[in-house]
């Protein structure tokens, strides 16, 4: 019996807003590599993200392992445009004082009922 080696594609979609998640699921790249770097093994990884499969997850950290810096400047560009868009909606939305602006409009409505 013969072994034959084919390539595999890379488990990873591209969003039309440029989000790189692992194909078929909502799991983005950055959240396997952060597990990644935080310690979790593989199987843990898939325990975590259920709709990931060992599979993908081995050829997802396979393909970070050998294009490192690309992943690396893809994930620090994707936390900046998180940190900026939170920036803008705090400054939209106040959140300090959030909980008891809630409580006080829950209180008030029962009093209205």
């Amino acid at each position: 019996m013969s072994l034959i080696v084919e390539p595999q594609p890379i488990p990873l979609t591209t969003t039309p807003e440029g989000v790189v998640r692992v194909s078929g699921t909502r799991v983005p790249l950055e959240t396997v590599v952060r597990a990644f770097h935080l310690g979790a093994t593989p199987e843990e990884i898939v325990q975590d993200f259920s709709t990931v499969t060992l599979p993908q997850v081995y050829a997802v950290l396979a393909y970070y392992l050998a294009h490192r810096p690309e992943v690396d400047a893809y994930i620090a560009e994707r936390t900046a445009t998180s940190a900026a868009s939170r920036a803008a909606n705090e400054t939209l939305f106040d959140p300090i004082g959030i909980r008891a602006r809630l409580l006080m409009r829950q209180m008030a409505m029962g009093d209205a009922a």
